[in-house]
């Protein structure tokens, strides 16, 4: 008895350390790369830069899966409920892990429960844009005229919860001034309406400013960070400008389904740190507006835990009624 029972523990033994090997080893098998959104924006950039690079320096298949639907949430679905195994990633947006589900009445999964924070990769600050129209070069000049007029001024978004309402309608509390929320299919045609001074105000990233900047189609009131981006040196920051409490950003990064192995989720993160190190893959992120964001896995983690929590805030005070 004791012989047998001495051969099942080797057994166990032998299986665990192959266990603890292949996650050592990832990749093993072809990777799959999720994300929520179609081809063309930051976060499908970043699930096609991570995917070549695993593809380049493993030796090993990883392909992008643009599945769309539900802001996000059907891609993130699919993943919260994928093995386990390190095959099925997902590239997330804050959106997907943080925003949803204060916005969202049917979310299939529990984003802190089902799925697992691996890897940050970067992020967009966020920035405030006025209308040439409206005779205001500063923060404080235009809180003063939005203070003097009430509910005068309106904003567009891409619509209602999504990420340029929430930022703008933060900034709006944040600053004491009433403005009127404008929501549109999208940021283009919000977009559309401040050139043409239709909506006075609107909150996104330098990709969807850069354009009308360089043409003096709009003006930039700030930054909602904490210091000045080096790629917008004169533009000051929330906190410069008087608005310390004002950071919103865009983030994107690497979760896995719960329950992947720790040394599997060590060696995804360390492949995405090695990413964020090619000068290639900056570049794509610099043409994008994306800063590398450079975290260790719990950094990451509790970065995750506290954004949810702050976004439950921020949902709340924009009176965000879930849809």
């Amino acid at each position: 008895m004791t012989g047998r029972i001495l051969i099942a523990a080797l057994i166990v033994f032998a299986a665990l350390d192959t266990g603890g090997a292949q996650a050592q080893d990832w990749p093993t098998k072809p990777i799959r790369i999720v994300t929520g959104f179609a081809a063309g924006g930051i976060g499908d950039l970043g699930a096609r830069l991570l995917a070549e690079h695993i593809t380049r320096t493993t030796g090993q298949q990883a392909v992008v899966e643009n599945r769309t639907g539900a802001a996000g949430t059907l891609g993130m679905d699919a993943v919260a409920k994928a093995a386990p195994d390190g095959t099925t990633l997902c590239l997330a947006l804050n959106g997907n892990l943080v925003i949803n589900p204060f916005i969202q009445k049917q979310m299939p999964f529990d984003a802190l429960k089902d799925l697992v924070p691996v890897a940050a990769i970067g992020e967009a600050p966020q920035m405030i844009a006025l209308s040439t129209e409206v005779p205001a070069r500063t923060f404080k000049e235009f809180q003063a005229l939005a203070k003097a007029k009430p509910g005068t001024y309106s904003y567009g978004s891409a619509g209602v919860g999504s990420l340029p309402h929430l930022s703008a309608a933060e900034f709006a509390r944040l600053a004491g001034i009433e403005l009127v929320h404008v929501p549109y299919r999208g940021n283009a045609p919000a977009m559309t309406d401040l050139i043409a001074g239709r909506i006075q105000l609107s909150s996104s990233s330098i990709g969807t400013f850069r354009g009308a900047i360089d043409a003096g189609k709009i003006r930039l009131l700030l930054t909602a960070t904490r210091q000045r981006l080096p790629y917008l040196p004169d533009v000051p920051s929330s906190a410069e400008a008087g608005l310390p409490g004002y950071l919103m950003s865009v983030w994107i990064g690497v979760v896995a389904p719960a329950g992947t192995p720790a040394a599997m989720l060590d060696r995804i993160h360390a492949v995405t740190q090695d990413m964020l190190k090619d000068q290639a893959a900056r570049n794509a992120m610099s043409g994008a507006g994306l800063d590398p964001m450079v975290m260790s896995r719990a950094e990451f983690a509790d970065f995750v835990k506290a954004e949810y929590a702050r976004w439950d805030g921020i949902v709340k005070n924009a009176g965000v009624v879930k849809e």
